[in-house]
């Protein structure tokens, strides 16, 4: 995988993570300790208020706008900043950098096919990923694995919980601790048929 996919920022396969960051983040690494908070409500509502704006904002541009992350599981413990996907046809053209940035988003990643805009308040993340990419259908397939079934969204909560409460460089650092377990947890939706390929990911 070339980039770390569910809940975290990409880095280049078999490269040192702190180098990469440096290449791709706007503005550098930013030391962080993560909090996680109990699940709330209002961040569904969040996403779509959003995604609202979005689509208002950018048109027919964004060709989906999906809520992704641990804030998009009930009863999942989360930090406390809504993940979104939006896809384009066409990353690299950034006809949607204007309009996102006229809505107080700041870009934070560049790099190729993949763009992340961070929103202070609320906290939002918002990833702009070709809509042919699989790893749009790898954020959906965790997500979607983790909605339906308990043992694995425990699971998942065992380890976001054992590692935070810890100072990190940058928060890339704290994704991408939680590799193992996204990677173990993908295996099972893939094996049972979850949505691991554009070909079959949601509309």
């Amino acid at each position: 995988m070339t980039r770390t996919g569910p809940e975290s920022e990409p880095r280049a396969a078999g490269a040192d993570l702190g180098e990469h960051l440096d290449a791709v983040l706007i503005g550098g690494m930013e030391p962080v300790i993560v909090e996680l908070v109990d699940y709330r409500p209002e961040w569904p509502r969040t996403f779509e208020s959003e995604r609202n704006r979005l689509r208002a904002a950018v048109g027919p541009v964004a060709r989906r706008i999906e809520h992704v992350g641990s804030t998009s599981v009930p009863r999942l413990a989360a930090k406390d900043v809504v993940d979104v996907v939006m896809t384009v046809d066409d990353v690299e053209q950034e006809s949607y950098a204007r309009p996102v940035e006229a809505l107080g988003y700041a870009l934070r990643v560049r790099e190729p096919g993949h763009r992340c805009y961070r929103l202070m308040d609320p906290r939002v993340n918002l990833h702009v990923w070709g809509d042919d990419d699989p790893e749009v259908a790898k954020y959906l397939a965790f997500r979607d694995r983790l909605r339906a079934h308990d043992e694995d969204r425990a699971l998942y909560e065992r380890v976001k919980r054992d590692l935070a409460g810890r100072e990190y460089d940058d928060v890339n650092f704290y994704a991408d601790a939680k590799g193992e377990v996204i990677h173990e947890i993908l295996a099972r939706a893939e094996r049972s048929g979850g949505r691991t390929s554009p070909a079959q990911r949601p509309t």
